[in-house]
C-alpha cells in the first residue's frame, strides 16, 4: 500500500499553513490524494511525478468510483480535491497541462436539506418534556448531561453554528449576559452570531453544572463528553438523534439538520437573504439560496391545500 507521496504532502501542508483550512477539511483532502495514490499505483504511476498523471487516470479513478457506488456528491469532492492538488503543481511550474481540465464533475442528484417544522423543534428542545422522557430510560443520564444536550441543540437551532463550529467553542468564546458567540468558521474565518433568549436559559442552566463533567477544571471545551473531553462529532450525532427520539420524532435527525431548521425558520418568516447568509457563515449567497426552494415548496403545498384553484 503506497505513502503520502512528498508532492502530496507539500499541497497538503499549503492547505493548512497557507490557505488555513480546517482540520477536518485538510483530513479530507489527504484521504482523497491517498484513494487517488492508491489507484495510480496500481497503473504504475504516483504524485510524486504529476507531469506522468494523465486526463485519461483521472477518468480511470471517477468510473472506478462508480463501480464502488460511490455517490456522486463524495466524488465531486475527490475531484475538487485532485483540481486542487494539479493547480497547485502547475502554479509551482511542475507540470504544463492539468490532468483534470474538461473533466466533468457527476452530476449529483439535487438534495433539499431536512428541516423541522416550529412545532417538532419545540418539542425537541422542551426542557420538561426531555426530563420527563429521560427519567423512564433504564440508563438515564445525568442532569449535567441532558443539559449539556439541550444547550447545543439551543446554540444549533437557536445561533444556526455548524456542528464543527459548536464543538470547537472555548468558554471564553460565548458571553451568555452579552448574548454573543465568536464562532470560527470555514476558512478560519471569524464571526459572531447572537444567541436567542432560549439558548442563554439552556447555556446558563449548562454552565451551572458543567465542572461535574470536568474532573480536571483545566479543559476549556465548551461541551464536554462523559469522560471529561471536547464532546467530538459522533457523541454529538448521538445525543441530537436521542433528544428527538425521546420526544417521538419519526425521522432521524442530524445536528445539521437543526441548522438547517434555523436557516429555513428564518426565511419563512421574512428574514432577508442576506442577514441570513450572515448568521450562517456563507461565502456564497447561492449556498444560502438553496433554502428559498424549501420556502418555496411549503408555499406551494399550503396554496395546494387551501386555494379553491389548488390541487387539494
Amino acid at each position: 500500500m503506497p505513502e503520502l507521496p512528498d508532492m502530496a504532502e507539500m499541497y497538503i501542508g499549503h492547505l493548512s499553513i497557507e490557505k488555513g483550512y480546517s482540520s477536518a477539511t485538510v483530513e479530507a483532502y489527504a484521504r482523497d490524494l491517498y484513494q487517488f495514490e492508491t489507484y495510480l499505483h496500481r497503473t504504475q504511476q504516483t504524485l510524486d511525478a504529476p507531469e506522468k498523471v494523465k486526463r485519461e487516470h483521472v477518468r480511470g479513478f471517477l468510473a472506478e468510483l462508480h463501480r464502488m457506488e460511490i455517490g456522486k456528491t463524495s466524488m465531486g469532492r475527490k475531484l475538487s480535491a485532485l483540481r486542487g492538488f494539479f493547480k497547485y503543481m502547475a502554479k509551482r511550474k511542475l507540470i504544463q497541462n492539468i490532468p483534470t481540465e474538461s473533466v466533468r464533475n457527476p452530476k449529483a442528484p439535487q438534495k433539499h436539506p431536512t428541516a423541522l417544522n416550529v412545532d417538532q423543534t419545540f418539542e425537541v428542545l422542551n426542557k420538561k418534556k426531555q426530563t420527563v422522557a429521560e427519567s423512564t430510560r433504564k440508563r438515564a443520564y445525568g442532569e449535567e448531561q441532558l443539559l449539556r444536550d439541550l444547550a447545543l441543540a439551543e446554540l444549533l437551532y437557536g445561533s444556526g453554528l455548524r456542528i464543527s463550529e459548536a464543538l470547537r467553542l472555548n468558554i471564553h468564546d460565548i458571553n451568555v449576559n452579552s448574548g454573543i458567540v465568536r464562532v470560527m468558521g470555514k476558512g478560519e474565518k471569524e464571526r459572531v452570531v447572537p444567541l436567542s433568549d432560549t439558548a442563554k436559559e439552556a447555556m446558563t442552566a449548562w454552565l451551572s453544572v458543567r465542572g461535574k463533567l470536568d474532573a480536571t477544571d483545566q479543559e476549556q471545551a465548551l461541551f464536554l463528553g462523559a469522560r471529561g473531553g471536547r464532546l467530538n462529532r459522533r457523541q454529538a450525532a448521538r445525543l441530537i438523534e436521542d433528544l428527538c427520539k425521546r420526544v417521538g420524532l419519526p425521522q432521524a435527525i442530524s445536528p445539521h439538520s437543526l441548522r438547517h431548521s434555523f436557516a429555513t425558520h428564518l426565511l419563512e418568516a421574512g428574514a432577508d437573504m442576506r442577514s441570513v447568509q450572515e448568521l450562517l457563515g456563507h461565502a456564497r449567497l447561492t449556498t444560502t439560496q438553496r433554502y428559498t426552494h424549501l420556502t418555496i415548496a411549503k408555499l406551494v403545498e399550503v396554496y395546494d391545500k387551501a386555494h379553491p384553484g389548488g390541487k387539494g
